[in-house]
């Protein structure tokens, strides 16, 4: 009897369009991990650095246009490939989670970089305006009202600090905080008569591309206690997605707390009267 062959089980081929999908999804994760070193690390001037960082993120759109192009090239021919569909759109959604929440700030928040809790007198830059120079850099010059009606609108919780603390009580408290923060102090003057105005300057960083935000705080003599007033500016860009408010708001909460649980100086003792003189 004739023997029967059967032609061994083809499997359907891989969707080029899933591979390519996967692909780029990995290389735009890499090029935007490199990207953010560029713009960290100061490797680049701003702007080309951060045209690194936007090409990177147009890699991961681009990613996700193919996955969906091979989903439904799947669901037409049959091929496989959903699998490396599914990991596509996952690194995507990874690398774009916070850029689309950085998006919806610039949507909902006002296009302001320089926030004060005294916009009457904000504090003055005075170390730090000397690098905020250069086409690409925003000016160390108060905005004025347009700007102060904006943050009223958007922060309207942004006031000043007043705690009760002499003035060089607060002054500590207050460089202990900013020190903690790990900002880097370029001015630090504590109060000197007459005016007792303390002075500090440093700079902050925002999270994930390390941008620099300028912060001036300025203490006054008020009463029996002391009137902290904060500013906090970005170097870059006319929008600060709301870093610079929040920075503040922190602050100011830190101080509040920080001033309420500071132990009550003790009374220096009364001096003794001179011994009478022996006769």
């Amino acid at each position: 009897m004739a023997r029967r062959y059967y032609a061994p089980y083809q499997k359907e081929p891989v969707s080029g369009l899933a591979t390519w999908a996967r692909n780029l999804a990995v290389f735009s994760a890499v090029a935007t991990l490199s990207s953010i070193a560029v713009v960290r690390f100061g490797f680049l001037e701003m702007r080309p650095a951060m045209a690194t960082w936007f090409g990177a993120l147009t890699l991961a759109g681009l990613s996700i246009l193919l996955a969906l192009a091979g989903f439904a090239a799947i669901w037409q021919n049959g091929s496989r490939g959903i699998p490396r569909i599914l990991l596509a759109l996952l690194i995507d959604a990874l690398i774009l989670a916070y850029p689309g929440y950085l998006a919806w700030q610039y949507r909902t928040l006002p296009a302001i970089h320089d926030i004060t809790t005294d916009s009457i007198d904000p504090p003055k830059f005075e170390t730090l305006a000397r690098l905020r120079v250069g086409d690409d850099v925003n000016t160390a010059v108060y905005a004025g009202l347009y700007s102060a009606e904006q943050q009223r609108a958007a922060y309207p919780n942004i006031e000043t600090v007043q705690v009760d603390l002499p003035v060089q009580r607060a002054y500590d408290i207050v460089l202990q905080l900013v020190n903690r923060r790990k900002w880097r102090v370029v001015d630090e003057r504590p109060p000197q008569p007459p005016k007792r105005e303390g002075h500090i300057e440093a700079v902050a960083r925002t999270t994930i591309l390390s941008l620099p935000e300028d912060v001036v705080i300025r203490l006054l003599p008020d009463g029996d206690g002391a009137r902290i007033d904060i500013r906090s500016s970005s170097r870059y860009f006319e929008s600060d997605l709301g870093s610079n408010a929040a920075r503040i708001a922190k602050l100011s909460e830190d101080i509040t707390t920080a001033a309420e649980n500071a132990p009550t100086p003790k009374p220096e003792p009364a001096p003794k009267p001179p011994a009478k003189a022996r006769k």
